[in-house]
């Protein structure tokens, strides 16, 4: 029992110490950077896309058809494009594949293009706000043989969307998935 006792009051002491810590962090972020070595930075800036629809389906199929739908010298400006018309991990994933695209060697230097069709959006069943988007698509090449006979190949990607006010829906999440 004594030893019960004395672990209840180690335990209140420890208690004890970290309260005034706790509501020194809420008080000041100052103080807060003096006892992490770390200075909270401001919330991030609501962001807003450029171009919003109705509904969520609608919204979806106009980013996956402009996501599909690229030429080696398009590319670039079709990623930032859709960067601008999307928030979240989506306009972060565009913005990144833009940046990718621009500086692609080969992409640009064999001429190659892709072109397709988007076939489905279902809502994915058990997540809210996120949908399945099957895609029919064919990459061919100007200056290369090696997309020569490809047959068009089916692909899925899982979107997420949001509403935005004033606006509309907008792609939030966009994940292919082969």
């Amino acid at each position: 029992m004594r030893k019960l006792i004395l672990l209840c009051t180690l335990v209140c002491a420890g208690c004890g110490h970290a309260a005034p810590h706790v509501a020194t962090h809420a008080r000041s972020p100052v103080a807060q950077a003096d006892a992490t070595h770390e200075y909270p930075p401001p919330p991030p800036p609501r962001e807003t896309a450029t171009h919003g629809a109705p509904a969520a389906t609608p919204a979806i199929r106009a980013f996956a058809t402009a996501y599909i739908n690229w030429s080696a010298r398009t590319v670039s400006a079709d990623m930032r494009s859709l960067a601008a018309r999307s928030v979240g991990q989506a306009r972060a994933a565009m913005t990144l594949a833009a940046a990718q695209t621009a500086a692609d060697y080969e992409l640009h230097r064999g001429g190659i293009s892709n072109s397709g069709t988007v076939e489905a959006v279902a809502p994915r069943a058990g997540h809210h706000l996120q949908y399945v988007v099957v895609t029919l698509e064919s990459t061919a090449a100007t200056n290369t043989t090696v997309y020569q006979g490809l047959k068009p190949a089916w692909h899925v990607a899982l979107a997420t969307v949001t509403e935005q006010r004033p606006g509309g829906w907008v792609v939030s999440g966009w994940q292919p998935e082969n």
